[in-house]
């Protein structure tokens, strides 16, 4: 991989200016220094239709790999119609609200998992299956799981995003 173009303050753009970070990350997200190896990379670009975004945001949510199901999901939030952005929005911040718990920082998931339930509550019955009512449910039970500062297993974090 080539040098990236910085700006003056040092950060990674892309050829049109664009912030961009080429630095790799581990499985949860943060960033390695240079010539570290990290977990692949999720394309900036990425055009995916609804029901493989759904789908690969899945298989990353179940491979414990939150941050990447969040990139996956903010692509489709970024790219996909305008009347689906609330929902596409609640989903990558649910799956960001993991990555905070999976970092330790319960603040963080608190957060995001709130936001992410009210999107999702807001954005009323969801289309392509997703299953907004048992995300809302997980989502309170992770709060309630986090006030009580219990323990959380990788099941806990890797939620069902349609109806099965």
């Amino acid at each position: 991989m080539g040098e990236q173009p910085q700006d003056e303050t040092g950060r990674d753009r892309d050829d049109d200016g664009r912030a961009r970070n080429a630095r790799p990350r581990d499985r949860f997200g943060r960033p390695l220094p240079f010539g570290s190896t990290g977990v692949p990379r999720i394309p900036d670009d990425l055009q995916l239709t609804s029901e493989e975004t759904l789908d690969y945001a899945q298989r990353l949510l179940d491979e414990g790999l939150a941050f990447n199901a969040h990139e996956v999901l903010e692509a489709a939030w970024k790219n996909g119609p305008f009347a689906e952005r609330m929902l596409w929005q609640g989903l990558a911040q649910y799956a960001v609200g993991l990555t905070h718990i999976q970092r330790g920082n319960s603040k963080g998931a608190r957060t995001l998992l709130e936001r992410a339930a009210q999107r999702l509550t807001a954005f009323g019955p969801p289309p392509y299956g997703i299953d907004s009512a048992g995300l809302i449910t997980r989502a309170q039970t992770l709060l309630a799981a986090l006030d009580q500062q219990k323990p959380l297993s990788e099941t806990d974090l890797s939620p069902q995003l349609r109806i099965h």
